[in-house]
């Protein structure tokens, strides 16, 4: 194989690329898996190109099959991997306490996630005491940045010509997410975010379930994580939003302070 000096492709990279992408799709379903036509929709690749790939996946122990319902779920090679790469990049023993910290305080659900590529993925889940609950996030889903409110706290600090960049890989947004997401509409809420410092979804991923979000950095200043809250729409009016973005902000603040002394 050719040395990759940029001008030339690696050999086999859309297959590992294909690979990849249905790794992230099985592992953003939750406990219950992914169906095989879940799978084919979310990564437009043929039924038969999905399976081929499933199958060698499998046969790694990348990913597993519930025979019964016959839907695929993240495999035991894939947590020993994770065991071992959490080592370098996991920070939820550092954050847990302040997750728990802003469910107490709120009595609403709190997150942490973190972002990857263009998109954030949830890592950390903590019910807040209220009775009525948003279940939009969990551990291990992924959304677009921009999108759920972690994701948009998150693009709102990443510098210009990152947001542009974005902007320009995914005009799918709209079609997939909704007309809110198109471009004009989302830098509105961008703007609006970077000037209260919090960012708000007003229902916008599940009518009713309304979320904010606090963009976490590391030393060097890049928003890296968010910290988050969902609740349902009559909880987030104009004052307690506002209380609870202090809230937010104050422990976002916390937890950066702490992974840069880490």
């Amino acid at each position: 194989m050719e040395a990759d000096d940029g001008s030339t492709r690696v050999a086999g990279a859309q297959t590992v690329a294909r690979a990849a992408s249905l790794l992230r799709i099985v592992t953003s379903s939750g406990a219950d898996g992914a169906s095989i036509a879940d799978i084919v929709e979310r990564s437009a690749l043929t039924r038969p190109t999905v399976h081929r790939l499933l199958t060698a996946l499998r046969l790694e122990g990348l990913v597993d099959r519930d025979e019964t319902r016959g839907r695929w779920m993240p495999g035991p090679e894939l947590y020993l991997m994770g065991t071992v790469a959490a080592a370098r990049f996991d920070v939820t023993a550092a954050a847990r306490d302040i997750v728990r910290s802003l469910a107490v305080r709120t009595e609403e659900s709190a997150f942490l996630s973190v972002r990857r590529g263009d998109e954030t993925v949830c890592l950390v889940r903590e019910e807040g005491s209220f009775p009525i609950r948003s279940f939009v996030l969990s551990e291990g889903v992924r959304f677009p940045l921009g999108v759920a409110s972690a994701g948009l706290a998150i693009l709102a600090f990443l510098p210009a010509h990152d947001v542009d960049a974005y902007l320009g890989r995914h005009p799918e947004l709209v079609s997939r997410w909704g007309s809110a997401h198109g471009e004009k509409r989302l830098r509105q809420r961008l703007g609006e975010t970077k000037e209260r410092g919090f960012a708000v979804n007003p229902g916008l991923i599940v009518a009713g379930s309304w979320g904010l979000g606090a963009a976490v950095f590391t030393r060097e200043g890049d928003p890296q994580w968010a910290l988050s809250l969902t609740g349902v729409e009559f909880r987030f009016g104009a004052e307690r939003q506002a209380e609870l973005g202090r809230t937010l902000l104050a422990h976002a603040h916390q937890l950066t302070t702490r992974l840069a002394a880490r």
